[in-house]
């Protein structure tokens, strides 16, 4: 019986490049619910070789430790140390919340998806955010490595995709009081993670039901939200234009030609702070194609075959949520195979960017032509891909 007493002890994960914002929600989650406990690897002297481990309450640390790397890899050593010290706590007793506070560019999805393996149960996912901040973060193509915010010597993320993965995938967005932020930066946010709960870190309640509290123990599905983040079945946001921030939402049937994509690649990627979406080329019709552009920079990368072009005995293998966004959305000829395409940015010049997405799409004549004819055009992905 190893695993008794683990899913007594709710986990809420917090975590945010914005370390001020998130050492606030922090400060704010030990101060509202009395006896919670906050375990926090700071990665920063991973060149060393070395993570520090410390545990504390409101009244101070009352732990600390080093983890070595593993495999040169400080994210792997988290991983590795993370789930012994929430046992010793559920061990313990008496610990009402365990709060895991990320470092700095430690991504959300994969520390979730650690506690649950480990047999805990998360309570809560939240990114605390400075409103202030969030278009220049997203405007940052920096590598994490150029500002020591590495999590291992091969970390080559980006300090604009890195943020972009960190806010869309916490239920819960925990604001910081910004003297600074204005109506678009809100709307900027709003736009960007609608269905995300906004929270603000605020001032606190000792009685523990502060809308912060209250949000960290509101429940978490690990399963959905990556699904929600995956190609295939991704909640991506919808139509919105408001305080001069605007998203426009794009979708063709048609697939694009590889060639006029890729020469407008770069026009597509800086027209907007964050786009993403799945998308298919003419030339590679079995293939959906994941996009992700954050700071002026895109990846594009095969998210596996379209449901469309599997035999109907691999369907079984899908899991049902794929399968219903595409029951959703088939088309008679191209069944889930389709552009679905998302830009926000304040100051987006929809116009220009539908008219850009349009000439890149095959025309009447190169449709007509069949898939035969598609096959054979230049495949001007190749590279970007790695085929």
């Amino acid at each position: 019986m190893s695993g008794h007493g683990r899913s007594d002890l709710p986990v809420v994960i917090v975590g945010g490049l914005h370390a001020d914002a998130r050492r606030a929600a922090v400060a704010r989650l030990l101060a509202d619910v009395p006896g919670s406990v906050v375990l926090h690897h700071d990665l920063a002297t991973a060149a060393a070789g070395t993570v520090v481990r410390t545990v504390r309450d409101a009244t101070g640390v009352l732990s600390a430790g080093e983890a070595p790397l593993v495999n040169d890899c400080a994210c792997c050593a988290l991983r590795e140390d993370l789930v012994p010290e929430l046992e010793r706590l559920a061990r313990a007793g008496g610990t009402p919340l365990a709060v895991v506070e990320l470092w700095d560019s430690v991504e959300p999805k994969a520390m979730a998806e650690v506690v649950t393996a480990g047999g805990f149960t998360v309570t809560g996912v939240i990114t605390a955010v400075d409103p202030a901040l969030v278009l220049p973060y997203l405007g940052n193509g920096d590598d994490l490595a150029e500002g020591g915010l590495a999590a291992a010597a091969t970390d080559q993320r980006t300090v604009a995709d890195t943020f972009a993965r960190q806010l869309e995938y916490a239920p819960v967005l925990a604001l910081a009081d910004s003297p600074e932020a204005d109506d678009e930066d809100r709307e900027l946010l709003a736009q960007l993670h609608p269905t995300a709960r906004r929270v603000p870190i605020g001032h606190g309640d000792p009685a523990g039901s502060s809308p912060l509290a209250r949000a960290a123990r509101a429940g978490f599905d690990v399963e959905a939200a990556a699904a929600a983040q995956h190609p295939a079945c991704a909640l991506l946001p919808a139509e919105a234009d408001a305080h001069g921030v605007a998203t426009l939402v794009w979708r063709s049937r048609r697939p694009f030609h590889p060639e006029r994509l890729y020469a407008a690649l770069e026009d597509l990627t800086c027209a907007a702070a964050r786009s993403r979406g799945r998308f298919w080329l003419a030339d590679k019709a079995d293939t959906l194609l994941h996009w992700d552009a954050a700071g002026g920079a895109l990846c594009v990368e095969s998210a596996g075959p379209w449901l469309a072009s599997l035999p109907d005995a691999a369907w079984e293998m899908v899991p049902p949520v794929r399968r219903a966004a595409a029951a959703l959305d088939w088309h008679p000829e191209h069944g889930d195979r389709c552009q679905h395409l998302v830009f926000t940015s304040p100051g987006l010049d929809r116009d220009g960017l539908e008219r850009l997405l349009e000439s890149c799409l095959l025309t009447d004549a190169e449709y007509a032509a069949g898939r035969a004819a598609w096959e054979r055009l230049p495949s001007a992905f190749d590279t970007l891909l790695e085929v």
